[in-house]
């Protein structure tokens, strides 16, 4: 789905320099027909994802972060549905975080606005170009004692990082969303505004980098709408439990956006 020919089936001879690793095909249906992901046997080092994603990107081939959790979860494990997962360019993201508004926001945020449209792209760039910023948060992420030590590198088959969940079928917003490839629509429209890298995932978890963060509590506010509905449980599940606190304290300036589905 996300880039022809799949590059996986020919990695022992791609030239690239890999340590021991997996190669998953593991889905909820059975095996796939073709690898979707390749993954390292051990953690990650600072440095490693730069690396890869240097050496892998000729061959169409791109790096995330694989964090097992507490509960030692690898991606075997993770119900992987290419089957069930479409192409992100067939979806509108606006189309998509509207539904979602219209649905939800009345009575889990507990206000009667209308969907209030896409946010703007920010004023002001960030201080480091989206890649480099990437790359200094994987570092950062698998250094000792940080919050992904443990963290294994993965590569996989996709044209940009917004497809990287819909390239393997990533299941993690299940509860919330069926169709990933309709939230990978969402992070292909953050990557053009907001300069978004997805960096890591986990069985339901998810990372991105951001190179353009929103530097205006007006910016920021505008935002808040979307991160609920891509991802409803970062905000009525937690303690930003206002649109307003989480501009504030996870938007406003932040390079780093998580999430976490229930």
């Amino acid at each position: 789905m996300a880039t022809l020919p799949n590059p996986l089936p020919s990695l022992a001879t791609s030239g690239l320099e890999l340590p021991p690793g997996t190669v998953v095909d593991a889905t909820t249906d059975g095996p796939w027909h073709e690898p979707l992901l390749w993954y390292a046997d051990g953690p990650a080092a600072p440095g490693d994802w730069a690396a890869l994603r240097d050496a892998g990107r000729g061959l169409g081939l791109l790096p995330v972060l694989i964090d097992g959790g507490r509960r030692d979860q690898w991606p075997q494990a993770w119900d992987l549905d290419p089957g069930g997962t479409s192409y992100p360019g067939d979806h509108d993201a606006e189309d998509v975080l509207s539904e979602v508004w219209d649905a939800y926001a009345q009575d889990e945020l507990d206000t009667e606005n209308a969907w209030p449209g896409l946010a703007p792209t920010p004023l002001a760039d960030g201080p480091d170009s989206p890649e480099t910023l990437a790359a200094e948060l994987a570092a950062m992420l698998t250094d000792d004692g940080m919050a992904l030590e443990g963290a294994r590198l993965a590569l996989v088959p996709a044209r940009r990082s917004a497809d990287i969940p819909a390239a393997i079928g990533w299941s993690g917003p299940l509860n919330h969303e069926n169709d990933v490839a309709r939230l990978c629509a969402v992070l292909r429209s953050w990557e053009d505004r907001f300069g978004i890298r997805v960096v890591a995932l986990g069985f339901d978890t998810l990372t991105v980098s951001v190179g353009r963060p929103p530097t205006t509590e007006a910016e920021a506010l505008a935002l808040a709408a979307e991160h609920f509905a891509f991802c409803p449980d970062n905000i009525h599940q937690s303690a930003l439990d206002s649109l307003e606190k989480y501009a504030g304290e996870a938007l406003l300036g932040r390079e780093t956006w998580s999430f976490w589905w229930d």
